[in-house]
């Protein structure tokens, strides 16, 4: 097709969306709702998964380390007489604890990866904080406060007080904020705790944290390492836990089974410890998607209907250009410009709208209450989105221009000047 030819297409194609422009104004509202909707849901949805995969990669390590007391040892009788029958009296099953043997070893082992960016040991234990004549369940961590704020960046999650502040003081602790609000508490406060074994202490209050998570905040608190072992009436070399970053969080799932084949204890990588939530992730995108899809899918059957309703009404004209000259491709081009522009204004026009109710959603206010500390809804105004949901637009008004455009090309001049 010349240039010349082309242009009396484009010129052909205005006049036919102008003269019925309700038609073309609903062709083109199809698809601006379409796109509009799509980039709505999908930024809500990214941004409470980003939101919801930020807060939990912060409250956990990539790898942990972990000696699995449920785990299965080989027996000492099982080598001495493995082909034949070994007879035991009086049974009992070993006291087994939580502690990492060789702990430290296995730290300064583990520092010297150059895949690691940071380590960290801990000491957990569950406690019971007593409020009057109340005892609120919880955990108490011991740590080195400052390896913990490189692996977890507590500092910037530091609502009162200085993580410094643990370190100057022996019998301190950082409580969860919804800890502390359940006990009442406020910074420089003192709390009484008691171990299951019965161990009661008194400690004071030097910060409280937010991590964000209710399950988090609602019963945790961190204390030194060496005050944990203290409570729990253990020695400097009780290890129960050791938490790590990598580099790329992604090598988790190689780096994991390495270490636990090398140190002999359990060792979790993120993606395991936090399947379920991946999984609700894939789903919600999953949904998201499909959504967005059907969508647009029905815009692009709107545009379909109306482009088929303008080529049956367009029928004499069709008739006329084919016996003035123009070929079968030449119509279809016509139709496919209109389809086209249809199709670009509309998604042009409902990345607008969808940006607006974006950003209407973010300022909206959102009380996550003791669940998640959240005051707005998470949205992702990431541009891939908007660069998808433009072409997928186009996309889709091309494809359901395509076929209407196909039969104006096949009809026979001679039939319709004939009035068959």
């Amino acid at each position: 097709m010349d240039i010349k030819t082309f242009k009396l297409s484009i010129e052909i194609a205005k006049v036919h969306l102008f003269s019925k422009p309700k038609q073309t104004i609903v062709a083109m509202l199809g698809v601006t709702f379409g796109i509009g909707m799509f980039i709505a849901l999908v930024s809500l949805m990214t941004g409470l998964n980003k939101f919801t995969e930020e807060i939990a990669m912060t409250s956990s390590p990539d790898i942990h380390i972990s000696h699995d007391v449920t785990e299965t040892g080989k027996s000492i009788i099982e080598g001495l007489n493995p082909k034949g029958i070994n007879l035991v009296y009086h049974q009992k099953p070993k006291s087994e604890t939580a502690k990492i043997r060789n702990a430290n070893q296995i730290i300064e082992i583990i520092r010297r990866d150059t895949r690691v960016s940071g380590v960290a040991p801990m000491l957990s234990s569950q406690v019971f904080y007593n409020y009057g004549p109340m005892q609120l369940p919880g955990n108490i961590l011991g740590v080195e406060i400052l390896e913990e704020d490189k692996l977890f960046g507590l500092r910037a999650k530091m609502k009162q007080g200085r993580i410094e502040d643990l370190l100057s003081n022996h019998d301190g602790i950082i409580m969860g904020s919804g800890l502390a609000r359940k006990l009442n508490a406020k910074n420089s406060d003192r709390v009484v705790i008691t171990t299951p074994q019965g161990f009661t202490r008194t400690l004071k209050i030097v910060g409280i944290f937010q991590m964000g998570i209710g399950v988090v905040d609602n019963v945790r608190s961190y204390a030194n390492i060496s005050m944990v072992q203290t409570i729990l009436q253990q020695d400097q070399s009780y290890i129960t836990d050791i938490n790590m970053k990598l580099k790329n969080l992604h090598l988790a799932r190689v780096v994991a089974p390495e270490f636990q084949a090398k140190f002999g204890n359990k060792s979790e990588d993120w993606e395991t410890a936090n399947a379920t939530f991946l999984t609700g992730v894939i789903i919600r995108n999953i949904i998201t998607y499909a959504v967005s899809f059907t969508l647009l899918v029905v815009a692009g059957f709107g545009i379909y209907n109306i482009l088929n309703m303008t080529i049956y009404n367009k029928m004499k004209d069709i008739a006329i250009l084919k016996a003035m000259g123009f070929a079968g491709g030449d119509v279809k081009n016509i139709f496919m410009i209109q389809s086209l522009v249809i199709g670009f204004v509309g998604s042009c026009a409902g990345l607008i709208i969808g940006f607006l109710l974006s950003y209407m959603i973010s300022i909206a206010p959102f009380n996550g209450g003791d669940v998640v500390s959240l005051e707005h809804f998470p949205v992702n105004f990431d541009p891939k989105y908007y660069v998808i949901g433009i072409v997928f637009g186009v996309a889709t008004t091309s494809l359901a221009g395509y076929m209407p455009s196909r039969k104006a090309a096949k009809i026979d001049p001679i039939e319709i000047l004939r009035g068959q």
